[in-house]
């Protein structure tokens, strides 16, 4: 036992017990799951499934949709360059249009369905803008291989094979992935804002 002598000065005890404090902290913080700990890893994820959960979900049905709206246009395409003799630029303009009707019906009445709200004659003006938009894209893309670069190579590249390739594997990519921001950014979105409502609340307990 430590007996304190009176012609000795007192040692601060403080400082040692801050020391001890800061050591044992991180342990401490791994126990309660504080942030920084293995514990909250679990807690992350699920946060993630939460935040973009439905964001996949709607993901899969637009696919879906567009999965369909692509035999569609893929087989108009097809039978009208093949056995209708069309020019192969109009035929892939009428088969993206008729596509594209398809397309709507399906995603507004079963992809966002949960978001429709909104004017119908907006969202159909909407929607077949930015599909003219992702039509223009994929048009641009089979004109580029057939008139471009078909006059370089015209063996390889004025075939029935590369114009479904630049059709349907790059254009139409390119094109689904500005159809998909932009038909949830502009088009399917849920009626009444929901900023100006909490606005008013705010004001009135200020």
């Amino acid at each position: 036992m430590y007996h304190h002598r009176p012609d000795q000065p007192c040692r601060p005890v403080l400082p040692v017990l801050r020391a001890r404090t800061r050591y044992a902290r991180p342990v401490a913080a791994t126990m309660t799951g504080e942030p920084g700990s293995r514990q909250t890893r679990p807690g992350l994820i699920r946060s993630l499934l939460d935040r973009f959960g439905h964001l996949v979900h709607e993901l899969s049905k637009f696919a879906t949709v567009g999965g369909v709206a692509f035999l569609v246009d893929f087989a108009l395409f097809n039978f009208m360059t093949a056995v209708q003799d069309v020019e192969q630029v109009t035929a892939k303009t009428i088969s993206t249009v008729v596509a594209a009707t398809f397309a709507f019906l399906g995603n507004r009445f079963w992809t966002w369905r949960h978001r429709r709200g909104g004017n119908p004659a907006r969202e159909y003006a909407l929607f077949f803008f930015f599909n003219a938009v992702g039509l223009g894209i994929t048009v641009a893309v089979l004109a580029i291989s057939r008139y471009g670069l078909g006059q370089v190579w015209p063996e390889v590249f004025q075939t029935p094979l590369a114009d479904n390739i630049a059709s349907y594997l790059v254009g139409t990519g390119l094109a689904t992935l500005f159809r998909f921001w932009s038909y949830r950014r502009f088009v399917f979105v849920p009626a009444g804002t929901p900023a100006i409502p909490e606005a008013k609340h705010d004001r009135h307990r200020a």
